[in-house]
């Protein structure tokens, strides 16, 4: 059973940083592609962040390019967000995802699995 598992959320100042981390098992991790997607109350799921199997590649929507970077770590089935310079925007679940499709795909129809999701709230 696959599972991918977020954490790592919280409440921060704007201009603060946080670092979400997912696990995931179940999976052989370095078959998948993973991404970070995000949905704020009363708006739809958006994608964030994207890597490639072997981590090589890394895609970003334009709002977060420069404060977020996506990493991952193959050896311990790991997938990390780190998130500098919020901004009260930023207000989210994010949620954490696996998919085979190519990872330059960032719909989230491109993705099979995902986890539970974890809040984030920035405060101006």
């Amino acid at each position: 059973q696959v599972q991918l598992v977020e954490s790592g959320g919280g409440l921060v100042q704007a201009g603060g940083s946080l670092r979400l981390s997912c696990a995931a098992s179940g999976l052989t991790f370095n078959n998948y592609k993973m991404g970070w997607f995000r949905q704020a109350p009363g708006k739809e799921r958006e994608f964030v962040a994207t890597i490639s199997r072997s981590g090589s590649s890394t895609y970003y929507t334009d709002s977060v390019k420069g404060r977020f970077t996506i990493s991952r770590d193959n050896a311990k089935n790991m997938v990390y967000l780190q998130m500098n310079s919020l901004k009260p925007e930023d207000t989210a679940v994010y949620y954490c995802a696996g998919g085979q499709r190519a990872v330059f795909l960032v719909g989230a129809d491109t993705y099979d699995y995902w986890g539970q999701g974890t809040q984030v709230t920035v405060s101006s």
